[in-house]
């Protein structure tokens, strides 16, 4: 392996380490220690807070109402009934936090639009539910028997915002849509390119629905449907819709 084959392969390592860490991922030890306390500072950024007065989840429940009137940065609440099923999630888990649960579904994203034009299994496998996992498994499969490779760069997530949130017994599902700038190209087998363009940045518009079981001890989300959101959006990912 190459010096910098080696550089590239650590990097990778520690982004897929912190994105399991931001996503919750504990060890069986880990389980019953409590999350961290986060609230929005004055310039927008989350922080950590030593507040041992309060109740997590009233603070929670507290923040959706905020986002649901004022967007912070790139982060929104769509409707009513959106922040409605986000407090009911609340309500269950005095841990969720609306915050830092868009920056890693924004963080889930990208992971998962590179990871799938590289056919990175491995990383699919951890971040999508069994049912997505085999859609795009399977669409990978299709492009390897074409002899096609991809390659994408998400440049910039313009915007995501909770579209939908319920509860159904145990399990939650947060529906999110995003809008990102992207450029994606597809090249045969000889290289040629058959679909996008290197230099042209396009729109992706999508909607992803995460899922947790509300009583497991793995606070994990996992992607369980994706979905265009309207017909100018490409069709790059699986539609598991």
């Amino acid at each position: 392996m190459t010096a910098e084959l080696l550089v590239y392969a650590l990097v990778a390592a520690g982004l897929i380490f912190w994105l399991r860490s931001i996503l919750g991922t504990r060890s069986e030890d880990e389980a019953n220690r409590p999350a961290p306390r986060l609230e929005i500072a004055d310039n927008g950024k989350v922080i950590n807070l030593d507040q041992p007065e309060g109740d997590d989840r009233e603070r929670g429940i507290a923040l959706i109402e905020e986002l649901a009137v004022t967007p912070k940065g790139n982060m929104a609440i769509a409707a009513q009934s959106a922040k409605n099923g986000l407090i009911d999630i609340t309500k269950v888990d005095r841990n969720f936090n609306v915050y830092t649960f868009l920056q890693a579904a924004q963080d889930a994203f990208v992971f998962v639009v590179e990871s799938y034009a590289e056919g990175d299994r491995e990383t699919l496998r951890d971040l999508l539910s069994p049912e997505v996992y085999n859609a795009f498994d399977g669409a990978i499969a299709q492009r390897e028997k074409r002899g096609e490779s991809v390659s994408a760069e998400i440049h910039a997530i313009q915007r995501s915002e909770v579209a939908e949130a319920r509860t159904e017994g145990k399990m939650a599902y947060v529906t999110v849509r995003f809008w990102a700038d992207e450029t994606t190209v597809t090249r045969d087998e000889n290289g040629e390119i058959v679909s996008g363009h290197p230099d042209k940045t396009t729109q992706m518009r999508d909607l992803w629905t995460f899922s947790r079981d509300l009583k497991s001890r793995d606070p994990r989300w996992l992607v369980v449907e994706t979905r265009e959101d309207g017909a100018e959006d490409n069709d790059f990912i699986p539609d598991t819709h």
